[in-house]
């Protein structure tokens, strides 16, 4: 779609044969072959990448989910970028573009069309949808548990075996690993989401997440530095965690080995929260007391899993022993197994890297923990 005839046969030339194209000058005469319903990927062209072109477009994506937009611009900027991510544009692309490049981004725009179900801007909270997606968070009091590596591979088998989107969302504002352990670099963070939180809805939210290609997961990054975790309110963050809510299945939520006023909101909204422990005497101290701090502030028990991480090692601990010392009764045992460590260093997750191991056998019995329960879960909420 643009207003240049030569801009628009060349593109439509461009992707070939096996591409179904149709051009059009203006929105509105697209709209009267294509009724509202249908799916589209739109690609805009430079016409379009000013103040009025960028307003008519978020009119189109606002009211119309089912349509993606591309936009094609004669210089990529910063301004621009951000410019049209507003306006509900879900990519960017400069010309020229060659046709694998251009093809890749289409795809990309196709495969987020059915991802946001959203209700039209200005619907109040009260009216979203009423089946909203679990929210899974994982936690623990102390550090090098192997929460962010549980919490990554969690995510993937669930991204896997889901009738729906799911997220995982870097928690850890300060020193947030997940997109590290996923090789991904990430575009967008948190803190663009938080920076918009007065104009934030689904369509905006959902073009600031990452695609992790090898199993369809989608990520919100953590902060790339440290200082720009104070941008960041625990009401900003439920504010997120309830949009993702409600166009994806799961939303599961990694955070830092610490209680802070974030972390607490986010384990308050939680339907389950796993609690990571390691087989050493520190960690299942910090554990006890992370429990207790639990119970303390009225968290219900029910939401509570208890994950033993290396559950194997030869430490002179059984998984009895550190049952009867938490109370609590061990809901997963990962073993221990140099496939972990050989993993992140790939930036390819076990479940991925070796979906035979022990490690992501336990993986996905603790995601048939959810999806078999997913459903009692929110109804009892």
């Amino acid at each position: 779609m643009d207003d240049d005839p030569k801009l628009r046969t060349r593109l439509a030339m461009q992707l070939g044969e096996g591409v179904a194209v149709a051009s059009f000058p203006s929105i509105e005469a697209m709209e009267e072959k294509f009724a509202s319903g249908t799916p589209l990927v739109v690609v805009f062209g430079p016409s379009y990448a000013d103040p009025a072109g960028l307003k008519a477009v978020q009119g189109l994506t606002r009211y119309r989910p089912e349509v993606g937009s591309l936009m094609v611009v004669e210089e990529l900027t910063t301004a621009m970028l951000q410019q049209a991510l507003r306006a509900g544009v879900r990519d960017v692309i400069a010309l020229p573009a060659d046709q694998d490049f251009l093809l890749e981004a289409i795809d990309r725009v196709a495969d987020t069309i059915s991802v946001v179900p959203m209700a039209p801007a200005g619907t109040p909270a009260t009216e979203l949808p009423s089946d909203m997606g679990s929210v899974i968070t994982v936690f623990s009091t102390k550090g090098g548990a192997g929460k962010s590596v549980i919490a990554s591979n969690l995510a993937i088998v669930l991204a896997r075996k889901a009738d729906g989107p799911v997220v995982l969302v870097d928690a850890d504002l300060q020193f947030g690993d997940v997109a590290v352990m996923l090789k991904m670099t990430p575009q967008h963070t948190i803190v663009d989401a938080v920076s918009n939180i007065h104009r934030l809805d689904a369509q905006l939210l959902q073009s600031l997440l990452m695609r992790h290609d090898q199993s369809g997961l989608l990520v919100l990054a953590a902060p790339v530095e440290p200082a720009f975790a104070d941008q960041v309110g625990a009401a900003d963050m439920v504010k997120i965690v309830k949009l993702l809510q409600t166009f994806c299945k799961y939303v599961v939520i990694d955070t830092p080995a610490h209680f802070n006023d974030v972390v607490l909101a986010l384990l308050e909204e939680s339907d389950d929260i796993l609690l990571i422990s390691g087989m050493d005497i520190p960690n299942i101290k910090n554990v006890k007391l992370g429990l207790q701090t639990l119970r303390l502030l009225n968290i219900p028990v029910s939401k509570l899993k208890l994950v033993l991480n290396r559950a194997n090692s030869k430490v002179k601990l059984d998984v009895g022993e550190v049952e009867r010392t938490l109370q609590i009764k061990a809901d997963c045992l990962v073993p221990s197994d140099i496939i972990v460590p050989q993993s992140v260093n790939k930036g390819v997750p076990a479940v991925l890297d070796a979906p035979r191991s022990g490690v992501s056998k336990s993986m996905e019995q603790l995601a048939e923990l959810f999806m078999a329960g997913s459903q009692s879960k929110r109804g009892s909420r």
